[in-house]
């Protein structure tokens, strides 16, 4: 299973941080996250980037038991 790690909104939208899922590929990795915390999580990951071992990371990205996949939203905020 790979390691899903999850921040700010898609972190509160899941209502959780880190968790693990089955699949071979980002995709398959982000539809069990989507089956398991529902359609307030699938639409802050239309905003998100995908990142697989610090790397980015495409749907079709390959993933094993030992792989992180982190869930990043735009940030925002700060001074000018």
């Amino acid at each position: 299973m790979a390691t899903l790690r999850l921040f700010a909104a898609a972190r509160e939208s899941a209502g959780t941080g880190k968790a693990q899922f089955d699949g071979a590929t980002v995709s398959d990795v982000l539809s069990a996250a989507v089956a398991s915390y529902g359609e307030g999580f699938q639409a802050v990951l239309a905003s998100c980037r995908v990142w697989v071992n610090g790397d980015p990371a495409e749907p079709h990205t390959a993933v094993g038991a030992a792989d992180e996949v982190a869930v990043l939203p735009p940030v925002s905020g700060g001074c000018t």
